[in-house]
């Protein structure tokens, strides 16, 4: 039997203490295939960032297991684990993160620089044609499209080849048209090279490029979708949004921004989050997992 690319199990993730504690994740368990792409939806405080966080090796859940292919994160040191997210992970975030002194083949190439690798030309430009931006190869971020900058996080992302590629809202900030362009792509990594893609997005259009949609409510799985349009998709959303439980309840997602949930205020924030933010900003600047 083939291991999944992503094995999640029992998973939960607290935040706080005493009075302050609570659950951004609660006993979630999921089994994502090799060669297929999720889309991952919720209410705001659903848990959304912070699974994506404990999957991808930023954040360490408090209970559960995570496994990427057969190699559990739970035993690995923070060396280990950090050449795991560098060697075996990509990650794309919605604001590009792009080096702005940098060309585009420059941004490219920089996950394995700072793995300590000489990057091959022949295989950054090979990244960029991927994405279809050869002939933007010496531009610098200021000189490209929204849409272009993030198919050079894309092809950054993909440089190491990952075994799995995780999209924290991909398509967030770029136009309807555009951010069809980028969702064709990821989807055309899955169908013709066999990537394994997992994002967490609020648009139902998006999600319905996905094989799966897996639905969170208040830190737990709340069932799933396959092959489902985007009508579809957003008629689940809606009648999720209609029937949130008001549980208190923040995220990794608000902790790493600085602020908290509405209903959470004056929540403290926990060395763990903290360090979950640093792993999430470095995760940023190196715009691969570091």
């Amino acid at each position: 039997m083939t291991e999944p690319a992503l094995r999640l199990t029992a998973v939960r993730r607290h935040y706080g203490t005493k009075d302050a504690r609570v659950t951004a994740l609660d006993d979630v368990t999921l089994a994502l295939p090799r060669g297929s792409f999720t889309a991952v939806m919720g209410p705001s405080g659903s848990g959304k960032s912070t699974l994506l966080q404990c999957a991808a090796g930023l954040d360490r859940p408090d209970s559960g297991s995570v496994r990427i292919g057969g190699t559990e994160l739970a035993g690995l040191s923070e060396r280990r684990l950090t050449l795991l997210r560098r060697q075996r992970i990509g990650f794309v975030f919605q604001a590009f993160n792009l080096l702005p002194a940098l060309t585009a083949e420059q941004n490219v190439a920089l996950p394995l620089r700072l793995a300590g690798r000489r990057p091959a030309k022949a295989r950054v430009r090979e990244a960029l044609r991927q994405v279809g931006l050869a002939d933007r190869a010496r531009h610098r971020p200021a000189e490209l499209s929204g849409g272009q900058q993030q198919r050079v996080a894309l092809a950054r992302a993909l440089i190491t080849r990952p075994e799995v590629l995780f999209g924290d809202e991909p398509t967030g900030a770029l136009d309807s048209a555009t951010g069809r362009e980028v969702l064709a792509l990821l989807r055309g990594m899955v169908d013709t090279e066999g990537r394994t893609v997992v994002m967490v997005t609020h648009d139902p259009v998006a999600a319905s490029y996905a094989d799966r949609v897996v639905f969170l409510v208040a830190g737990r799985v709340h069932g799933d979708l396959t092959g489902a349009d985007s009508e579809t998709v957003a008629a689940r959303m809606a009648g999720l949004e209609d029937g949130r439980p008001a549980a208190r309840h923040v995220t990794a997602h608000h902790l790493s921004r600085g602020h908290l949930s509405a209903d959470q205020p004056g929540t403290a924030r926990t060395a763990s989050a903290r360090t979950a933010s640093a792993r999430t900003a470095s995760a940023r600047t190196e715009g691969a997992p570091c």
